[in-house]
């Protein structure tokens, strides 16, 4: 089957910005509920290295916490520490009764094993929802952290009133980030879910004849462009969860040309980012809600 691109065909876009910005409203009436009963809520940071991008998302991170009210005690490692180094910032902020969540920056130096790293952080305090606990958690269908990225496309698709429930969703990409935990999500019963969930990944031979029948694809191998017009079947709903960078430049694994065919497809700059930032404070303030045993708001 080909599918014949439209040049004049322009998708409905589905940005990021919107939801994260009604995520994060949410999570300032919760702060300012847990500060009104004496509980500051804690998101520490931990940096290995200088890598210039990395030293900028803990930035905007410590910025938006101050924005949401949020404390953001920050470890900064040398990009020679050794795995001891890094266990002791860990175990560090696992001690802390005032620290409710932990981030370690990724990527760390190759003579760290970010595997390892995320077993060390304490699961009660595990705002990317990574340990094997959490992820555990997530497929049994318990409360817990999840993932950021998933749980940022589950509501965004929710946002923009995109049906989900009973349709027929493929995910290209298996990842313990993103593919395998958004497939969990997105086939739970719940109303912005409960889909029929296929994951796919670039090592399946025709791997397109899945993409091509599905309502919604969801591109996260972070292999750009990966997505073209040709693997989707005209209308479906496009998301673009992996991306990979070429210096400053954000390159996702939707070619743009996707939009000459989908029916609706998150922008290459702006879609599926904006949401995972805004999951990772909800999952932090929730995460300080559970532990102080304080109500949401």
């Amino acid at each position: 089957m080909t599918v014949t691109e439209n040049p004049t065909h322009t998708a409905r876009p589905l940005p990021g910005g919107p939801v994260a910005e009604a995520v994060f409203a949410e999570i300032t009436a919760r702060v300012a509920a847990l500060r009104a009963a004496g509980v500051v809520p804690s998101l520490a940071t931990i940096l290995v290295g200088d890598d210039p991008a990395s030293a900028g998302y803990i930035r905007m991170k410590q910025e938006r916490a101050a924005e949401l009210g949020f404390a953001s005690p920050h470890i900064h490692l040398s990009a020679t520490a050794t795995p001891a180094d890094l266990l002791w910032a860990i175990g560090a902020y696992n001690r802390d009764p005032d620290v409710h969540a932990i981030l370690v920056q990724h990527p760390t130096p190759p003579q760290l094993d970010y595997a390892e790293t995320i077993l060390a952080i304490d699961p009660a305090k595990d705002v990317d929802g990574l340990h094997p606990e959490n992820l555990g958690r997530l497929a049994a269908g318990l409360p817990g952290p999840v993932p950021c990225t998933p749980a940022g496309i589950e509501a965004l698709l929710a946002f923009h009133e995109i049906p989900v429930a009973g349709r027929d969703v493929v995910v290209l990409g298996r990842g313990t980030t993103l593919g395998r935990p958004l497939s969990l999500l997105l086939s739970q019963k719940r109303a912005t879910a409960d889909a029929a969930v296929t994951v796919v990944h670039s090592g399946v031979p025709g791997w397109e004849r899945h993409t091509r029948r599905a309502d919604i694809v969801v591109a996260a191998v972070g292999v750009p462009g990966i997505v073209r017009p040709e693997h989707l079947r005209p209308g479906a709903v496009a998301i673009g969860g992996g991306v990979r960078y070429e210096g400053r430049r954000l390159l996702p694994d939707l070619d743009e040309s996707c939009a000459t065919v989908a029916g609706a497809i998150t922008p290459r700059v702006g879609g599926v980012g904006p949401t995972t930032v805004a999951m990772l404070f909800r999952n932090a303030v929730e995460l300080a809600e559970r532990q102080t045993g304080l109500p949401a708001a």
